[in-house]
């Protein structure tokens, strides 16, 4: 493992600290505008959420070396070796019948209709 205190933590330890003083200033100044005559309770939502946004560069740490961790204790276990996949035996498929030719006689009120939009076209294309 190397060692506890090194540069690129240290610096990322002072940004995640500078993250939260900023944030935690921007809460208090939020605060201040929620007590003030013309205050809203929008300003204390952003009393509330202010802290969590300095908060998020510290959970993200955490998250980046939970994460490390998993996959270097994953690197470390060795994969099951899988059975050899046994040949599966397959049912032939099975034909559906033959379906009778429907032959369909037209239909005398939709050749009426079929009729009355040929002759529509033909006017509109007059």
């Amino acid at each position: 493992m190397r060692g506890l205190l090194t540069p690129q933590r240290v610096l990322i330890a002072f940004a995640c600290l500078a993250a939260l003083v900023a944030c935690c200033g921007l809460a208090w100044w939020q605060w201040q505008r929620f007590e003030s005559a013309s205050g809203t309770f929008q300003n204390l939502g952003y009393v509330l959420q202010w802290p969590l946004f300095g908060l998020f560069p510290l959970f993200m740490v955490w998250r980046f070396r939970r994460l490390a961790r998993q996959n270097r204790d994953a690197d470390l276990v060795p994969e099951p070796v899988a059975p050899a996949p046994r040949p599966v035996a397959t049912v032939d498929a099975v034909k559906p019948a033959p379906v009778e030719h429907f032959d369909d006689e037209e239909d005398a009120e939709l050749a009426a209709y079929n009729r009355m939009l040929a002759d529509l076209n033909a006017r509109d294309g007059r």
